[in-house]
């Protein structure tokens, strides 16, 4: 299996230099990303893939689900620095349907570790049980709940020190909540973008 990735990278790597001469040497000199992603670790969704980009184009973070923990120290980390240092001018939460990690929040099964990492889901899954018992089935319920995750993401980067100085000294970066479709491998726009000056702790997105 090693050596099977290992030829393919090979092959990628001189079918990269063909087609462009020099790119790896002007990679490697800079990195200037004007997206930072926060997405699931589902292999099914790579954030440059999805998106159409370029390795250079997106700095990315991925967790399970793509839960925003405040006590995240390596979200925090990352985000820090890709507002801090690559000055990323536009951060993006993306969940995807048919999410593992939420079906797993909604089971009533031991997980280990996963349940507690999935506990914001599971709160969600209570605040929101009135618009979800009004989806068709468990699925379209699993689906829904993966939008008001995301939505849930946005805010908590917004309410992070880490933005709010960012939105005090100026700095023009917004936030996006988007979601994937697997079947259809396309992403939809969940309209909570929030922006400088367009945000209060509390409020509803």
């Amino acid at each position: 299996m090693l050596s099977d990735i290992l030829a393919r990278n090979r092959d990628w790597s001189a079918k990269r230099q063909a087609q462009e001469p020099g790119y790896f040497t002007r990679l490697a000199a800079l990195q200037a990303p004007e997206f930072f992603w926060i997405g699931c670790s589902d292999s099914r969704v790579p954030a440059n893939v999805v998106a159409g980009l370029d390795p250079g184009e997106v700095f990315v973070h991925r967790s399970v689900a793509n839960i925003i923990h405040s006590s995240d120290m390596n979200m925090l980390s990352a985000l820090e620095f890709a507002v801090e240092a690559l000055k990323v001018r536009e951060i993006i939460v993306c969940g995807h349907y048919g999410c593992g990690g939420v079906k797993a929040a909604t089971e009533d099964l031991p997980h280990g570790l996963a349940d507690h990492w999935l506990e914001p889901i599971r709160r969600l899954s209570r605040a929101y049980a009135v618009d979800l018992s009004r989806q068709p089935d468990l699925e379209a319920q699993r689906d829904r709940l993966a939008e008001f995750n995301v939505v849930e993401g946005v805010r908590r980067v917004c309410e992070t020190p880490i933005l709010q100085r960012a939105w005090t000294r100026g700095a023009k970066v917004r936030v996006h909540g988007l979601i994937y479709g697997l079947k259809d491998g396309l992403l939809r726009d969940l309209d909570c973008s929030v922006g400088p000056g367009h945000f209060k702790e509390g409020a509803a997105l």
